[in-house]
């Protein structure tokens, strides 16, 4: 058997020998991935260095390309995977690993929770659906959409009845996107409702949520819009990404078409400050209109 040490070391010459050999063929002085990387890694304690820090766009590894800057403004376009070459058929190693290390992060974001001091900092008032526990909010969505009775009658104690607009947020699919983007977009959006005129109340946040939740919320309180952030299902790009679905007066089980979506907010699609401040001028506009979806001709 194998001791850590010895693996230790096994490891840190295979990563030297992969780097070495992946600068092969590069411009002199210039980094394997075409500037702006640190190509090294370190072990220390038997961990290695996160590789999910480096920014796609800029690891390039293709060796004596026709046209290298062509390539890199290609990546700017795209987070996909461009310019990680091969060993023969199969991805090289560096490549390999962070392709796991992306998709363990995308787990981490379904199955992990919204922690309970995130909550109680902004306040939220606090509510859960029908499910018991992930598994179950993984495997029954029917059961994500319905709140739980206990939250039915906290909801209608504590939440403002008839607003205008009812703001809320729901874990869903990535604890890990509505951790990253709920600090700035929620003061983002209640800036840009004042500007209007249009006043909201306490702002609820609901565990195992599902996007139809808003509905059971909207029959709840009666407000004329329901805003709903909740986290979307992670990829291999990003396990932060985030939507606001907005319906006018909602009612459970009402067609889907009657919601209006604004997608993709995490700080490598729209930031999350922007995408409050536009949602802001979205909710306005679904007021003035009273319509939502695809009936909302903007």
């Amino acid at each position: 058997m194998l001791h850590e040490n010895e693996v230790r070391q096994m490891v840190e010459k295979v990563l030297a020998e992969l780097l070495q050999s992946q600068s092969q063929g590069q411009d002199a002085g210039a980094s394997c991935c075409g500037g702006g990387c640190e190509c090294s890694t370190t072990i220390e304690d038997g961990f290695i260095d996160d590789i999910t820090v480096q920014d796609l766009k800029e690891e390039f590894f293709v060796p004596d390309p026709v046209d290298r800057e062509g390539y890199l403004r290609m990546k700017q376009y795209t987070p996909a995977r461009l310019g990680v070459w091969r060993a023969g058929p199969r991805y090289n190693t560096l490549s390999s690993l962070r392709f796991r290390a992306d998709h363990a992060s995308a787990q981490d974001a379904v199955f992990s929770d919204v922690s309970e001091e995130f909550v109680k900092a902004h306040q939220f008032v606090e509510g859960i659906t029908k499910c018991a526990n992930k598994d179950e909010f993984i495997t029954r969505p029917d059961l994500g959409r319905i709140l739980s009775p206990e939250t039915v009658e906290r909801f209608k104690k504590e939440l403002k009845a008839g607003a205008k607009v009812q703001i809320m947020v729901g874990d869903g699919l990535s604890s890990a996107a509505i951790e990253a983007n709920i600090p700035d977009v929620i003061p983002a959006i209640l800036q840009g409702l004042r500007k209007h005129g249009i006043e909201t109340g306490p702002i609820p946040f609901v565990k195992y949520c599902r996007v139809g939740a808003m509905d059971h919320v909207g029959e709840i309180t009666g407000a004329d819009v329901v805003c709903c952030f909740i986290g979307e299902r992670p990829g291999l790009v990003t396990a932060e990404s985030m939507s606001a679905y907005i319906a006018y007066k909602p009612t459970i089980n009402m067609p889907e078409a009657r919601r209006t979506v604004v997608s993709n907010i995490h700080k490598g699609g729209t930031p999350p400050a922007e995408a409050g401040a536009h949602i802001a001028d979205l909710l306005k506009t679904i007021l003035d209109k009273k319509v939502s979806g695809i009936d909302l001709k903007l």
